[in-house]
């Protein structure tokens, strides 16, 4: 039984990446970028600047533009930028990450998109918090309130369960390299589960149920705070191990770019080349157009939605750029023996270790630990905001959090004792739905954000700081709640 489903799972999964969302995910990428005129390389130094400006809110209430940047952060920066990664090179291959690049690069004008869009049709609650999302700028601009309540349950699905199932496995993988799944093994649900693997499972259980029956602020403030320094730190260890692998730097590059364009091994087995694999977990890593990071997006306090749509385009390029490529960089310069039995956190743990020996393990482990906690955090703060959707716009009474949290916290405890297929599949068939959705909306309402990212040029042109009005791009009052 538990087989069949695996199969079950592998196949959808399979279908629902080639051809369909590869082909629906580049033709969108593409067509924003042309339609923007390229705005996620052309504008890349504006997008810097409107990192660094402050809030008009001077009270502290309303969560700042680099505030939004964290949170989205926070879930796109996670355990795939060591595992997925991985994965992806030790299974896929190393031209994965030629594919990799190559479609962060477009999908990026996906992310300016929806952020901006997020911008136009959020909305303020009754504490002066602004909110929103795909599922607001769907009901509103699409009229299509039946697809905004579908996209929220594909939402709940993928960063309430399949993400977090997911994020649970990974990191439990990391404690592999300490020996603990040669003993004490366990038989659950037809398949060896290590005693280490439930114990990982619980404890993170308890963690993240203890953290998210506080106050949703703390989200804000711890992830502030950690991404900024776990990321650096990650890229700094990363760096010191190319570079002491300095001499294996070119056949590196070579190996990449000649496995990427080995189109004959690529289309002799598509579902798992280089090119397949390296579109899926970058997809899964930076999540640029499957509709998540505009729910944090909607909440920053800016004066014009394009300075949000600019800032996450910054986003999806420190998560793969940056981050993933310092996993394959590292891996593929190492030298450490790459295949499909080491894939996932042990081949990054062989790999920082031929420079750092006993260390590199344990520096993987704690960066793991890090990651997934911010990411499951980041994860659960996008859920509440697809909950208070269905709720009638508000949020719903802390007793049905408190449980909804609960439940999400079990389902990261069975997370670590579920196969990596299992696990995998799960996060890819739940994201797939979400995207299927969100990029034909925002393809759709892709005018409403090219309109205003013109006006965004235009008063910068002038000499101005730009400043939102609904009617300046043709949008009727009752469009939007804000912006008039």
């Amino acid at each position: 039984m538990g087989q069949s489903i695996l199969d079950f799972l592998n196949s959808a999964d399979s279908v629902l990446y080639f051809p369909v969302l590869i082909i629906i995910m580049t033709a969108a990428g593409l067509y924003f970028t042309f339609r923007t005129k390229f705005v996620q390389l052309r504008l890349f130094k504006e997008s810097c600047k409107l990192l660094l400006e402050p809030s008009d809110d001077k009270s502290g209430k309303t969560v700042s533009s680099f505030q939004a940047l964290m949170i989205s952060t926070a879930s796109r920066v996670g355990t795939g930028n060591i595992v997925g990664v991985s994965t992806a090179v030790c299974i896929g291959g190393p031209g994965a990450c030629f594919w990799m690049w190559l479609m962060c690069i477009i999908t990026a004008a996906s992310a300016f998109v929806e952020s901006t869009l997020a911008q136009i049709f959020k909305r303020k609650d009754e504490t002066g918090n602004f909110f929103g999302g795909p599922a607001y700028y769907i009901e509103r601009a699409l009229h299509a309130p039946w697809l905004s309540v579908v996209f929220c349950i594909f939402l709940i699905a993928t960063y309430g369960f399949g993400f977090n199932l997911l994020c649970s496995y990974n990191l439990q993988s990391s404690f592999e390299a300490y020996g603990f799944y040669r003993d004490n093994m366990l038989d659950l649900f037809g398949n060896k589960v290590s005693v280490a693997a439930v114990a990982v499972g619980f404890i993170l259980m308890i963690l993240v149920a203890f953290f998210m029956l506080g106050k949703g602020k703390r989200v804000v403030r711890f992830t502030e705070i950690l991404v900024p320094v776990m990321g650096i730190a990650y890229v700094l260890i990363s760096l010191i191990v190319i570079v002491v692998n300095f001499r294996n730097i070119p056949s590196m590059f070579v190996e990449i770019f000649k496995d990427a364009f080995n189109f004959k091994a690529i289309f002799g087995g598509v579902a798992g080349s280089c090119l397949v694999y390296g579109i899926k977990r970058g997809l899964y890593s930076n999540e640029a157009g499957v509709g998540s990071a505009p729910n944090a997006s909607a909440s920053a306090n800016v004066t014009h939605p394009a300075k949000q749509g600019l800032v996450q385009t910054l986003s999806v390029y420190i998560d793969t750029l940056l981050l993933c490529t310092a996993t394959a960089l590292m891996c593929l310069s190492s030298g450490a023996e790459r295949s499909e039995a080491v894939a996932g956190a042990q081949y990054v743990q062989n790999s920082i270790s031929t420079v750092f020996g006993g260390f590199g393990p344990v520096f993987i482990t704690v960066a793991m630990v890090l990651f997934a906690f911010t990411t499951l955090l980041g994860n659960l703060f996008y859920v509440d905001n697809a909950l208070a959707f269905l709720n009638h716009k508000k949020m719903p009474s802390k007793r049905f959090l408190n449980i909804f949290h609960i439940i999400c916290a079990v389902v990261i405890f069975f997370g670590a004792i579920i196969p990596m297929d299992a696990a995998w599949a799960a996060a890819d068939i739940t994201m797939g739905g979400m995207t299927l959705i969100n990029i034909p909306a925002c393809a759709l309402l892709g005018s409403i954000a090219v309109k205003t990212l013109k006006d965004y040029e235009a008063q910068k042109k002038a000499g101005r700081n730009p400043v939102f009005k609904a009617a300046d791009i043709g949008l009727k009052p009752e469009e939007t709640d804000l912006w008039k």
